[in-house]
């Protein structure tokens, strides 16, 4: 049996593996490390296995993933993102889908101190449904609009996704981070222009809310000094060169336990509980890049993904129609694998190929993102559908995902606007020291 075809194999098996509903890293490193044996021995397998593993676990650069996360949690717990959509109400909630909007001002704001998709979206989804429902929002334009803007989790910084990609393909994160926050802002305004036509051609899918007085609207505006201050103590840092992407995880945390303890906005109980989320999705996470990586030296020594980058470079394609079949592939691919277990797979096989055509790793790092971003939102495995399913198990998929269709336009622009303005992503990272 020849090695490539060996690899088809285990690629195969890979995708029959998850859709049983196994966890995506456990199915990984299996699959790597049985193909690794099958090619050289066993004993070569699971040493490659255990060393992946420990380094993994033991890496310095990824010990930025449990501090953006304790970040979020702790945020989470001691009420700014409540406190955010409140802001976002009391300024907008008067516009047609106003509170819709707000939500989604709201999942931009909580995305910039938290860096997950899957957060972002329970969080929001907790925190802003009673309220629609309670002023007469349908189910669908409710839960498809909690849905898509938790996808801002994985563009705006920081975000978990980035941390990956760049430690994957030794790129600068802080520099990952800054490209995703023009992109990040174009698509929260391409969503609220989506729901301001939406609202306006069906005026019973969202009713206008009560109109903030001027002195409202302007004491609303200490809801946002919290996340204000976290941003650009984060962002900034990164951006003049002060700390690392690791130590501004660091200091977002300890911002973040500190503005929450001086305000008391936390409990013991709510602080245990950041804890404890922290540490389950920080070892999901890293289960899945551990298991990518066990994979990776499998498909490495199947050449798969080095033929493929050759095949791709022989074809007679302008290079926009290349990186048109490479969006498709994400497309469909996040139709059915959560984002970042789609990226740990694809990226060691299309970054060679992009990169020989030229384009920058940067902005194809801010391109895939916002791609899978659609993913996540999208039938078979639309996680984000499902995570705002489990905060309301009254509402139907179908209904959420009848309700993030709409939204998908706004997607689809902000990354026909990439492809055209690659500057969009790359501008800030040029001013970094």
């Amino acid at each position: 049996m020849s090695v490539t075809l060996v690899g088809i194999i285990g690629i195969i098996a890979l995708f029959v593996l998850i859709f049983s509903r196994i966890p995506v890293g456990f199915v990984m490193a299996l699959i790597g490390a049985v193909g690794f044996a099958c090619l050289r021995n066993t004993d070569a397998a699971m040493s490659v296995m255990v060393k992946d593993i420990f380094d993994v676990f033991g890496s310095y650069n990824l010990t930025v993933i449990p501090l953006f996360i304790l970040m979020g949690q702790i945020a989470f717990h001691a009420g700014i993102s409540s406190r955010l959509f409140r802001v976002a109400h009391k300024l907008i909630g008067h516009w047609p889908g106003g509170m819709a909007i707000a939500t989604i001002g709201a999942c931009a704001g909580f995305s910039a101190i938290c860096g997950s998709t899957n957060a972002t979206a329970a969080t929001m989804a907790s925190v802003t449904l009673p309220e629609m429902k309670k002023y007469g929002y349908k189910d669908s334009m409710a839960t498809g609009v909690v849905a898509a803007g938790g996808g801002l989790g994985i563009l705006i910084p920081p975000s978990v996704v980035f941390i990956v990609y760049g430690i994957m393909t030794e790129q600068s994160i802080g520099k990952l981070f800054m490209a995703g926050i023009l992109p990040g802002i174009l698509l929260t305004v391409l969503f609220m222009a989506v729901i301001m036509i939406w609202a306006l051609l069906r005026p019973d899918m969202a009713p206008r809310g009560e109109r903030a007085t001027f002195r409202e609207k302007i004491r609303s505006f200490t809801g946002l000094i919290e996340t204000l201050i976290l941003f650009v103590l984060v962002m900034g840092g990164l951006f003049f060169g002060l700390f690392t992407p690791t130590e501004a995880g660091g200091v977002g945390a300890f911002g973040t336990l500190v503005i929450a303890l001086v305000k008391r906005n936390i409990t013991f109980g709510g602080f245990s509980q950041a804890l404890l989320e922290t540490t389950r999705i920080s070892c999901m996470i890293l289960v899945i890049v551990a298991g990518a990586t066990v994979f990776g030296h499998f498909l490495a020594i199947t050449r798969i993904p080095f033929d493929i980058a050759q095949a791709v470079s022989a074809i007679d394609l302008p290079v926009y129609a290349v990186i048109g079949l490479i969006i498709l592939v994400y497309l469909l691919g996040g139709c059915f694998i959560d984002s970042l277990a789609l990226i740990m797979l694809t990226v060691p096989i299309f970054y060679p190929v992009v990169v020989a055509m030229g384009f920058d790793p940067l902005w194809f790092g801010v391109l895939i993102v916002l791609v899978t971003q659609i993913g996540v939102i999208t039938p078979p495995v639309g996680i984000n559908v499902y995570v705002v399913q489990s905060v309301v198990p009254d509402v139907s998929l179908g209904v959420i995902f009848k309700g993030v269709l709409p939204l998908l336009v706004a997607l689809i622009l902000a990354t026909l606007a990439l492809l055209a303005w690659p500057s969009l992503a790359l501008y800030l990272p040029g001013l970094m020291r």
